[in-house]
């Protein structure tokens, strides 16, 4: 009984330990620092709108999950998401005065995905490239 006790008892850690670990890595495990991180691609807001509308698999291996800058113009700012030539949405890091509504600007982002349905491109992790 005592070591049948005891494989049960180890049992019951174990799985808790690789349930905690799995949580972690889910939650927190696709945090990036693009700041550090080298550019794949500097590209504007036009050219890559038109190479996911003509071609969205083509498109994803190439850029998804990938540090990316964008150069377009500014359409609308909401919070800390800023909207680039009405298709590229870019979730801010944080809040940046500096940006402002019709601004020719440069973000730097990751790709998180395209939604065909609306032609819209989507990252998170934005910044201000300098």
């Amino acid at each position: 009984m005592n070591k049948k006790f005891k494989i049960i008892l180890f049992s019951i850690a174990t799985v808790g330990v690789l349930a905690f670990t799995g949580y972690n890595y889910v939650m927190y495990g696709g945090a990036r620092n693009l700041s550090s991180e080298e550019t794949a691609y500097t590209v504007s807001s036009k050219n890559i709108t038109t190479e996911f509308s003509s071609n969205v698999e083509t498109a994803n291996k190439k850029y998804l999950e990938k540090a990316i800058a964008i150069k377009g113009t500014i359409t609308k700012i909401t919070g800390t998401e800023v909207i680039i030539d009405n298709s590229i949405i870019c979730n801010l890091k944080e809040l940046d005065p500096s940006i402002t509504k019709d601004q020719v600007i440069t973000l730097k982002g990751r790709v998180v995905g395209y939604d065909d349905l609306m032609g819209e491109l989507k990252l998170d992790q934005c910044f201000k490239a300098s």
